[in-house]
């Protein structure tokens, strides 16, 4: 322990921005949760040695730039499927993204050197878990906002477990961050102090909530087909290949056992049709498998069958009149349910839309610079109205999250109107070998904090059906088509964050602030008595 302390007091921005690639390793797909713990641990004695304010910033802006760049690397792979940018340009945006996003861990460091540094240990991590908490939420919602890879992803367990994750509907995923970032501090106190009683104490308990068994869950009553196509990303634009991709989609969707009624779960990009009327001819022609929406609603009614309800993803345009010529001026993302006689319900339309893939910020300066959007079109989607329920009478109160817009804790059901289910259609094909299990992972906390199942159908995988406790029931690898047939698991009584929201997370944040504020006045009264 001495000789890497002595490394990390001798090297300490080239250790800073070692343990932030190493800390990143908790995540999936490795989830080599201890070394998460260990980076972190070892950071946070690393900064309360820091000499100065900018020493502190820096450091964890370092450690930051390297565990986000590790975490996003899903991002470069994007750029492989936007001709009109080279795959090499990926690669280089992942780290420039991650420029701002290190400042998050970087003004945490900076805020727990600056309050707590002479406290002590204790009184640093908690101070510095505090700080972590309210960095993780600004990052979430400032410039649009990027959720995405809080500190505790690294404690959820593995499909059958929950883990240490278990606690998620008393802290939410921000707060839980902060105290694992606290208890990463306390860890290090322990072995400094040689507390090896206590050291031992934790880590077994840790230990135990990581792999503790989730149990039988409770069986749902509503029937439910879950289609994950394979439709390839390089093919799922191309107009070309739509009737192909609708025979492969349609062909996973029969009824295959009688029941009374069936939920029928397509993914996002899962429908290449129109569906809605009223659209210039040439839409339809050019830009559909049908061809006509009458006839496109008819024959999806007639894949799923008497008694079903589709729910999938579908794009719906604006058109609006431009120098005399109606054309499409903007788009919606959305989940439309579609009756077995081809009857449309109300649609959901995507509220939190990512940046540069579903549309292209200042537009007017960027355009003309050669960028572009990283997915295929040249008009910018219509953001919603936010998180809604929709009533779907025998098939349930659906809440509806497009891709990734699961990953924002606390912005993802209706307080107003609680729903029985999320329903989750993605399109994973452009997120890398690394996205697809980080993403079903965040998909599996918001159901573990709100208390609700999750069912998730993507177009590549990895589609599965999440219990309220964050379980795996089922699932379909990546690059595989296949369905799930089953039932949508019932939701949990409301939890306290489903009630109580951010707010919640605020009270974390205090409580440990003033558990460091409590540490400290104990160290200086000790240290009084001690003179």
């Amino acid at each position: 322990m001495d000789s890497l302390t002595g490394l990390l007091t001798r090297y300490p921005f080239r250790s800073a921005f070692v343990l932030g690639l190493v800390a990143a390793l908790g995540y999936p797909p490795l989830h080599l949760w201890p070394l998460a713990l260990a980076g972190m641990a070892l950071f946070v004695k690393l900064l309360i040695e820091r000499d100065t304010a900018r020493g502190a910033f820096l450091a964890g802006w370092l450690f930051g730039l390297s565990h986000f760049t590790l975490t996003n690397n899903w991002i470069a792979t994007a750029f492989t499927f936007q001709a009109e940018m080279p795959a090499w340009l990926g690669w280089l945006a992942v780290p420039l993204l991650c420029l701002y996003l290190a400042v998050w861990p970087g003004l945490a460091s900076l805020g727990a050197w600056l309050l707590a540094r002479r406290g002590g240990m204790v009184a640093f991590a908690l101070a510095f878990g505090a700080f972590w908490i309210s960095g993780e939420w600004f990052k979430s919602w400032m410039f649009t906002g990027y959720a995405w890879g809080p500190f505790s992803l690294a404690l959820l367990g593995g499909w059958s477990t929950p883990g240490a994750a278990i606690v998620l509907p008393f802290t939410g995923t921000y707060a839980l961050s902060g105290i694992a970032v606290a208890l990463s501090g306390l860890l290090t106190w322990m072995v400094t102090g040689r507390r090896w009683a206590v050291l031992g104490g934790t880590l077994t308990v840790l230990t135990f909530a990581m792999f503790l068994p989730a149990g039988q869950g409770r069986e749902g009553t509503l029937s439910l087909t879950l289609v994950q196509p394979d439709l390839k990303q390089e093919d799922i634009d191309d107009p070309s290949k739509f009737e192909a991709q609708f025979l492969t989609i349609a062909s996973l969707s029969v009824p295959q056992r009688d029941v009374e009624r069936r939920l029928v779960l397509w993914p996002e990009s899962g429908v290449p049709d129109y569906l809605r009327e009223g659209y210039p001819q040439r839409y339809y022609d050019r830009m559909t498998a049908a061809g006509d929406p009458v006839f496109a609603r008819f024959r999806i009614g007639q894949a799923i069958g008497e008694g079903s309800l589709l729910l999938t993803g579908a794009t719906d345009l604006e058109i609006g009149e431009v120098d005399g010529y109606r054309r499409a001026t903007g788009a919606y993302n959305t989940i439309t349910p579609i009756e077995a006689d081809g009857t449309l319900g109300p649609r959901y339309a995507k509220a939190h839309l990512v940046p540069y893939g579903e549309y292209l910020p200042m537009r007017d300066i960027l355009e003309p610079l050669g960028l572009s959007r990283l997915v295929a079109g040249t008009i910018d989607f219509i953001p919603g109205p936010g998180p809604q329920t929709i009533d779907l009478g025998p098939y349930g109160k659906a809440g509806m999250q497009i891709c990734y817009e699961i990953v924002f804790s606390g912005e993802v059901a209706d307080r107003g109107e609680r729903p029985d289910y999320i329903f989750n259609p993605s399109n994973d094909g452009w997120f890398g070998s690394w996205g697809p299990p980080q993403h079903l992972a965040q998909a599996r906390m918001r159901a573990i904090e709100e208390g609700l199942p999750v069912l998730r159908s993507t177009t590549t995988g990895i589609s599965a059906v999440i219990d309220a406790r964050g379980v795996v029931r089922d699932h379909i690898e990546r690059a595989e088509a296949d369905r799930i047939d089953g039932y949508v698991p019932p939701a949990a009584a409301p939890t306290p964050f489903s009630r109580l929201g951010h707010l919640l997370t605020l009270i974390w944040a205090i409580a440990l602030l003033g558990g460091s504020l409590v540490a400290m006045r104990a160290k200086g009264r000790y240290l009084s008595q001690d003179t």
